[in-house]
């Protein structure tokens, strides 16, 4: 589990594909290993991935075709998000977090607002109806809240500590981002559905 808060920006130093699998080399852009083994889990855009192997400055981690599939942000070279899973004891600063990415959204508008960005995102249409204004969202790893929602389309406001810490800055139009709602939404979906079906019985 992970809260969407920011711990690094890193860089995929090495993309090796192995049929339709991948395995990358992570560098981690200061990002302290020492409480790091193999096994352990660490978020790469949000998305939750297992580290193989570790070195001081370096991890890697296997990719299977479906993450591949149903995520954005994999290059070599590409900056990503990186957060270690939390802890029993860690502070909760955003949201709670699976890293298992539900879609990939498009950003349709990202301009300054004063001293702020305004991000305007069209999530799959699957997605929308789990998202709602000043509900949670994680967009490429990063908790953020959601001002306004227009159909598929929602809005963030970006401060800019989050914009120097993250790799959102590089979004512009027709970037594509890999989103995961609020857990909090799936479940008082499939509870509905259980007393929908109830009150027919």
């Amino acid at each position: 589990m992970f809260t969407g808060i920011i711990q690094s920006v890193g860089r995929i130093h090495e993309y090796e594909s192995r049929g339709s699998d991948a395995r990358m080399v992570i560098e981690g852009g200061g990002l302290d290993f020492s409480d790091v083994g193999v096994g352990d889990s660490i978020a790469v855009n949000g998305v939750c991935l297992t580290a193989v192997a570790l070195t001081p400055s370096t991890f890697t981690v296997d990719v299977s075709a479906e993450t591949l599939r149903c995520t954005e942000g994999f290059a070599p070279g590409a900056e990503v998000n990186l957060e270690k899973a939390m802890r029993p004891i860690d502070r909760l600063g955003g949201h709670i977090v699976s890293g298992h990415v539900d879609g990939v959204g498009t950003v349709a508008r990202f301009q300054p607002v004063g001293e702020s960005h305004l991000l305007e995102i069209d999530a799959p249409a699957s997605l929308a109806r789990y998202i709602a204004a000043k509900g949670s969202i994680t967009v490429q790893g990063v908790s953020l809240t959601v001002n306004i929602v227009k159909g598929v389309r929602f809005s963030i406001n970006l401060i800019p500590h989050t914009l120097a810490m993250t790799t959102l800055k590089h979004l512009k139009p027709g970037s594509r981002a890999n989103l995961e709602i609020d857990m909090v939404a799936r479940y008082v979906e499939r509870l509905t559905q259980f007393m929908n079906t109830s009150d027919k019985d």
